[in-house]
């Protein structure tokens, strides 16, 4: 306690080295609250508030970051008053010295947060948060501009700082204003730089040192969008009929020619357009209902896209307009979605700036990507870029009003691919080409995936019951796709072709190298593998009649394919057909069988060698005689074709593409029969 008293005499000593070296050692105790009950009961806040009131430079220094601490610890209240907050905001504007200006932002902040952060306000009677800074700005008025450049500044304490004194004015000014003034508040700091400022911070690589008040701008930005979201459109406030009047005017509207202005003199003889705002692309002729789900945020993203390309507006709608109505698309409904879409991407509903477990996420550098989200902050520029993809992929895609859902839905897509899978350092100009220039195909592709990850994740054990189910009848479908090829029939060499590989071309001479061709062919009751050999190919296939030879199919015992490409499958004991860059050699499939119908003498032998001369025709053949005796098929064709045919199914399962939900109550129209014969007949699938 003595060593207080001295510290506290020290604090008015004559000799500034004295004073200097005592401020010292009070701003590195004063954090402590029991120290600091005791330096105010001795009288010390007095000498501590002439201290920041008279002194300079690092002695000036120590006594702001000393009051700072004070403050913080929500202690010394009584001594704020506005001769204090006059030199503060002038220092703040003045001063060149970072460690003064630190000391002096951490005052104002603390001001300016108090009725947001502390339970009572002491002794202290005077105002507080914006207000409390009002008189000395209006004195300064270049206040704001010094604090939005302090966020350059080279010294990143500096800068968090600044960004906590920003955001404690945003606050203050978004929940505790009374007068309806903060828009005007936020937009001034936005024309001063404030959003391109902090983008910048967000995504260089001084993010550790900026976290927590950077992600509270980030999410005092979600405040302001709900609070513009929550503004309802009203045409009764005059800034909402100015804005929607100048919507109007921008879309360039049919001017009525001089004859239909000398008839039209009086207001009464003025005709309206019943087309007014449908023309626009609006649902009806009310607007400022249709902005219900969006309020006055949906309309400043509209008037926002006009006003950055008034032009580029007039032709979009003259484009639209010259289509018949149900294939107009409707610009401003879409601007309405796509604002709609970015909400909910950025779940902007989330932003929870008071709760401490908002910033657990900051515990491990490995989760800043996943915190920090700098594309939020260009929400004007994914508007127009997004709104221009809706406008596009409805031209590709040939879309009607019907489909608008489904085009909706695209968006959504392309969304929350380009704009919710971006890095943090990803820059906005990318992400406007990407929406401009993604693919339609490849954004379908992109929906299917998404929608089995959605189905996987919900329906797991369900999805995969269905997938087996559909493998199973994919397995069905491929074999008897296979043995109708063998049904069918085809010609093989007798002897296998002689071949050279360049590439991946295989180049064959048949004519030297084949000494006759054998035409193979499954009987119609698939118990017999009729063949016949020729010394050319036929012009047609023969019929079944003219082939003599024939293998009974039940005394088949395996079916061995010769093949030998680039590589083969080890899990096989036979070869897995893939083509690869190696040199390949004769294809042969050759197929065994018992000739003697007694156990005891039967020997295995071969009872055909067929030598096909494709890939395709090797994997039908293969496969096809496999499948034919039960067997499982082997080769990759196969097995990409079941796959295929899989993952189809399951699409359109998904996709619930029947109408079977709607049956009962709206059956499908059944085919006519007139002008058919008794051969047609059709069927009807549920």
């Amino acid at each position: 306690m003595d060593n207080i008293s001295e510290l506290i005499e020290r604090l008015s000593n004559d000799e500034d080295a004295v004073k200097k070296m005592a401020v010292f050692k009070l701003q590195s105790n004063i954090g402590d609250p029991s120290f600091a009950e005791i330096f105010i009961a001795q009288g010390g806040l007095g000498k501590l508030q002439k201290l920041a009131l008279t002194a300079s430079g690092n002695t000036l220094a120590y006594s702001l970051t000393s009051f700072s601490r004070l403050l913080e610890l929500d202690k010394g209240w009584d001594f704020v008053n506005s001769e204090l907050i006059s030199r503060v905001v002038e220092l703040i504007v003045t001063h060149p010295l970072v460690n003064i200006l630190r000391g002096a932002m951490s005052i104002l902040v603390s001001i300016v947060s108090h009725p947001h952060t502390s339970s009572a306000r002491g002794s202290y009677n005077g105002p507080f948060g914006f207000r409390a800074l009002k008189p000395a700005i209006s004195m300064h008025p270049q206040f704001l501009e010094m604090l939005v450049s302090r966020l350059s500044s080279a010294d990143h304490a500096l800068c968090a700082n600044s960004l906590q004194l920003i955001n404690s004015l945003m606050r203050d000014a978004i929940t505790n204003d009374m007068d309806n003034e903060w828009p005007r508040f936020i937009k001034r700091l936005q024309d001063l730089g404030v959003i391109k400022a902090v983008f910048i911070l967000m995504q260089s690589s001084a993010l550790q040192d900026l976290a927590h008040p950077l992600l509270e701008f980030q999410a005092l930005t979600k405040v302001l969008l709900r609070r513009w979201r929550d503004v309802k459109v009203d045409l009764e406030v005059k800034e909402h009929r100015i804005a929607l009047k100048g919507l109007h005017l921008a879309s360039a509207p049919e001017r009525p020619d001089s004859k239909s202005d000398a008839k039209a003199d009086s207001p009464a003889k003025k005709k309206h357009n019943p087309e007014k705002w449908r023309r626009l692309g609006f649902e009806t002729e009310s607007p400022a209902w249709e902005f219900g789900d969006v309020g006055f945020l949906g309309m400043m993203d509209l008037t926002d896209f006009v006003r950055k390309d008034e032009d580029g507006f007039r032709k979009v709608l003259l484009e639209q307009n010259a289509k018949a109505m149900e294939y107009r698309c409707p610009v401003s409904r879409a601007s309405i979605t796509v604002t709609s879409i970015l909400y909910h991407q950025f779940q902007v509903d989330k932003s929870e700036i008071d709760d401490i477990k908002t910033y657990q996420v900051l515990e491990s550098r490995t989760n800043y990507e996943r915190a920090f989200r700098p594309l939020l902050l260009q929400w004007s520029r994914l508007h127009t870029g997004a709104l221009l993809a809706f406008i596009r992929l409805w031209g590709e895609t040939g879309a009607s009003l019907e489909d608008y859902g489904k085009v909706a839905e695209l968006l959504r897509v392309l969304i929350y691919h380009v704009i919710g899978q971006a890095p943090r350092t990803k820059e906005v100009q990318e992400v406007e080409e990407e929406l401009a220039l993604f693919e339609y195909l490849r954004l379908r592709d992109l929906q299917m995936e998404i929608l089995e990850n959605t189905y996987e994740s919900a329906w797991g054990n369900h999805l995969k019951h269905v997938r087996e189910e559909l493998k199973t009848e994919a397995l069905q479908f491929v074999k008897e796709q296979r043995i109708r090829c063998l049904l069918h029939g085809a010609w093989f060499p007798v002897s296998a072709p002689r071949t050279e590989t360049t590439g991946l071309k295989i180049q064959m001479d048949n004519k030297k190298s084949t000494s006759g061709w054998r035409y193979v062919r499954l009987s119609h009751n698939r118990r017999y593998l009729h063949h016949c050999d020729y010394e050319n190919e036929t012009v047609y296939e023969p019929k079944l009649e003219e082939l003599p030879e024939k293998i009974d199919l039940s005394i088949v015992s395996s079916v061995v394919s010769n093949v030998v490409p680039a590589s083969i499958d080890s899990n096989s004991s036979h070869g897995t057909l893939t083509q690869g860059p190696s040199k390949l050699a004769s294809t042969k499939i050759t197929i065994h069988g018992y000739t003697d119908s007694n156990p005891q003498r039967a020997k295995e032998s071969v009872l055909l060698a067929l030598h096909p001369q494709t890939h395709s025709v090797a994997s039908e053949w293969l496969d096809g005689l496999l499948m034919l005796l039960d067997q499982q098929p082997i080769t990759s064709e196969t097995s990409k074709l079941i796959n295929v045919v899989t993952n189809y199914g399951l699409k359109i399962r998904l996709l619930n593409v029947r109408y079977t939900d709607d049956f009962h109550t709206n059956p499908p129209d059944l085919p006519s029969r007139d002008g058919v014969d008794d051969d047609y007949y059709y069927s009807l699938f549920v």
